[in-house]
Order: structure tokens, then C-alpha cells, then sequence
């Protein structure tokens, strides 16, 4: 019945307010009328009522001046427990009522300190009271025992309310603050799947675009002269373009939903592909130099891409920026470790272009996967990028990442 009452309570606060006041009133001078053993003996008398009265009426500010209407209210009880003796009542902890009730509206709004302090206070003064002024010169009755016990009751009632009630305020704050994180993290997720599926699209964009560039500019420079060179190249195009129709199929595949029956299955490429990637830059008239040296290690499918897409945007750059027709990709392997370096001896073109996000890729790819990347002029002509990738090492992400973007990328 009482949590029915709450919700009332809370929200009617003014009525529920005037409903305690009158209760208090009657609780109060019912006391005064009372005797022992339990028994109507007499009307309540006037100036107990009048007390009772302005006890009752001062409690309707405990909401605004707690402080204040717990000394009021002690006041006017000790001022009844004091009357008693004359006007034919005993002091007991029922004739408190009303500072009991201003005591515990204290302690569940405010500090342990401030009710520890006040309760104190309120069980001196009615304590003091009620012996001083004690009928038959009888110091102590089970009536003071009685009357200390229930307002340090009060007490410890609103301390275990205000304590509840701040628990159950940390639990719902501390479930709203998983389910932020939950949420940002899930944010963070689709970001990086975003991010991912976006160095995809530039990877396989870029390079088959500048192909199929380089490719249709020198069937157009050997139509006229050389016709069937020109049919040869236009073949050669033809198959670039459908290699990246196919990729971009492959990569737009990612945002299907789960179970989609018309999403591409194709492994993603790795090292084992990388003849047939050297002979499109072959088709597009760069002639790519390869070197392995070391025993070849297994790698994982995440260093695999990483190292093929490394090469990939590697020698699209050169074939987009540097006045050369050669190039060089040497795989290194030491211990648990590839080194992978592409390198040219060409010259940057004259004109100016803004940067653009080649190699911030492949330095992110890198340290993706706990490598690291270094791209930088070399100190005779031409360009070099070196990248140091794990064999068998998880993803680390304090590995440091350097990028010098001296040379224009895409």
C-alpha cells in the first residue's frame, strides 16, 4: 500500500504535504488527551492544541527549510513535553511526532553530517526535556527511552531512504553508461568497416583507372600509324576494365547484408596474384622488375591483402606520377618479418596536383595489421615505399607509422 502511495506522493506533493500536516495535528493532540494506561482521559487541552497546531502548520516548509523547520518543530515538542506535567499528559514519543517526521525529511535531504548533527541536537533537547520536567521527580521512564529510540529511528529510516535511492540512481546511470559505450562502440565499428571498404574502393579505382588511362591513350597515339598494335592494346583494355568491374563487384559486395545469395564470393587477393597484377602494369607500359629473396613465409589473410594492395597502389603512383617506364618490387623475407620495397628512377612531374590519400592508405594498411610503412624520395632519383609487415604477429597499434608524402599520390 505504502509503494502505491509513493508515486502519488511524488506526484502531488503539496496535497500529500497538507494530508501529513493534518495527521500530525491529530497524532499530536490525541497525545495530549491520553493516559496510562492507553485511554481517552480528557479533551486536548487548549494550549497543547494551539501548539500541536503551529507544530503542524511550521511543517509544511520542510521542503525549503529543513533546517529550520527541525528546530521549529523541536521547539514546540519540547514546549509540550514541558506543558505536560500541568495540563495532565505524559511526554511521550507520539507528542514528537511532528519534529520526528521534520527530522526525517532533514536526513533525505541533506548530508549523513548535517542529520547525524541534528538528530543529535533534537535528542538533547527533547531528552533534556522530558527529564527536567519529569512528573513525581521520576528521572527516567521507559516513556524516554521510548522517545530517543524513535527519533534516532527517524533518522536511520531517511539514511537507509537516501541511500537506497542513491544506489539505484548509480545502477541507472552506470546501465545508461553501457549502453553509450555499447553504442559508441558500435559507432566505431562501422566506422572502421567504412574506412576499410573505402581503401578498397580507392585501391582497385585508382589502379584500374590509371590502367585503363595509360592504356587508352596509347591505343589512341597507335591507331593511325599502327593499327594492330592499337587492336592489341584496345584487347589489353578490355580486360583491365573487366577486371575491375569484377573487383568493384567484389568490393560493393561488402555492403550486402548477411546471406545475400547475390553477393560475390571471391577470396581477397594476396602475394599469389601478384604475376598477373605485374603483367596489367606490363599491358599499361610499365615493365615491373621482381625480386624475392629469403625462404617465403605463410602469412595471414590480413598481411596477404595488405602487402598485394601495398604493391598495387604503389605502382599506380609511379605509372600516374613519375616520367619512367621501370620499376622494381623486391620481397624480403627475415625472420618474422617481410620488408616489401617498390622503387622507380623516375622523375616527379613538373606540374602541381593536391595530395592526395595513396600513401596515407598503405601507411594505414600497415599499421592495421602491426607494420609499418616508410615512403620516401631516393637520394639519387626516383621514389622508394618500404613496408615492414609481420609474418605471424597479431595487429599491434602501438606501432609507429611514418608516411613522407614528398611525392603527389592518389
Amino acid at each position: 500500500m505504502i509503494a502505491d502511495l509513493r508515486p502519488w506522493a511524488r506526484g502531488h506533493p503539496r496535497m500529500a504535504d497538507a494530508t501529513l500536516t493534518v495527521a500530525l495535528f491529530g497524532i499530536t493532540a490525541v497525545s495530549t488527551a491520553m493516559d496510562q494506561p492507553p485511554r481517552i482521559a480528557q479533551w486536548p487541552p487548549l494550549p497543547a492544541a494551539v501548539i500541536a497546531a503551529v507544530s503542524a502548520a511550521i511543517f509544511l516548509a520542510h521542503r525549503r527549510f529543513p533546517r529550520l523547520t527541525v528546530t521549529a518543530t523541536t521547539a514546540c515538542s519540547a514546549a509540550l513535553g514541558a506543558m505536560g506535567p500541568w495540563l495532565g499528559y505524559e511526554f511521550g514519543s507520539t507528542i514528537a511526532a511532528t519534529a520526528m517526521a521534520a527530522l526525517y525529511s532533514l536526513a533525505l535531504r541533506t548530508d549523513r553530517r548535517t542529520a547525524g548533527r541534528a538528530t543529535a541536537a533534537c535528542v538533547l533537547a527533547l531528552l533534556a526535556v522530558s527529564v527536567i520536567w519529569a512528573p513525581d521527580d521520576t528521572h527516567l521512564q521507559p516513556e524516554q527511552v521510548g522517545l530517543v529510540g524513535f527519533t534516532l529511528l527517524s533518522s536511520a529510516v531517511a539514511d537507509s531512504t537516501r541511500s537506497r535511492r542513491d544506489y539505484v540512481t548509480a545502477v541507472e546511470a552506470r546501465a545508461e553508461l553501457a549502453e553509450r559505450t555499447r553504442e559508441d562502440e558500435a559507432r566505431l565499428r562501422v566506422s572502421a568497416e567504412q574506412m576499410r571498404i573505402a581503401r578498397e574502393l580507392h585501391d582497385v579505382v585508382a589502379h584500374h583507372i590509371t590502367l585503363a588511362h595509360a592504356q587508352a591513350a596509347t591505343a589512341d597515339y597507335l591507331l593511325a600509324a599502327k593499327p594492330d598494335k592499337a587492336q592489341y592494346v584496345m584487347r589489353n583494355l578490355t580486360t583491365t576494365l573487366v577486371s575491375a568491374l569484377n573487383e568493384l563487384r567484389a568490393t560493393v559486395g561488402l555492403l550486402r547484408e548477411a546471406g545475400d545469395a547475390t553477393a560475390p564470393a571471391e577470396p581477397a587477393p594476396g602475394l599469389a596474384r601478384l604475376p598477373a597484377l605485374l603483367d596489367s602494369f606490363e599491358h599499361a607500359g610499365l615493365t615491373v622488375h621482381l625480386t624475392c629473396d629469403g625462404t617465403r613465409q605463410p602469412l595471414s589473410p590480413g598481411v596477404d591483402l595488405t602487402a598485394y594492395r601495398i604493391v598495387q597502389e604503389a605502382l599506380t603512383n609511379v605509372t600516374k606520377h613519375a616520367l619512367t617506364t621501370t620499376a622494381s618490387v623486391r620481397l624480403a623475407y627475415t625472420g618474422r618479418l617481410l620488408t616489401l620495397t617498390v622503387s622507380d628512377d623516375g622523375q616527379q612531374q613538373p606540374q602541381t596536383r593536391a595530395a592526395g590519400y595513396g600513401l596515407i592508405g598503405m601507411g594505414e594498411r600497415a599499421q592495421a595489421v602491426g607494420g609499418r610503412l616508410r615512403a620516401r624520395p631516393k637520394s639519387d632519383a626516383g621514389f622508394e615505399v618500404v613496408a615492414e609487415l609481420p609474418t605471424d604477429a597479431p595487429p599491434s597499434a602501438d606501432v609507429p607509422l611514418t608516411a613522407h608524402e614528398d611525392k603527389d599520390n592518389a
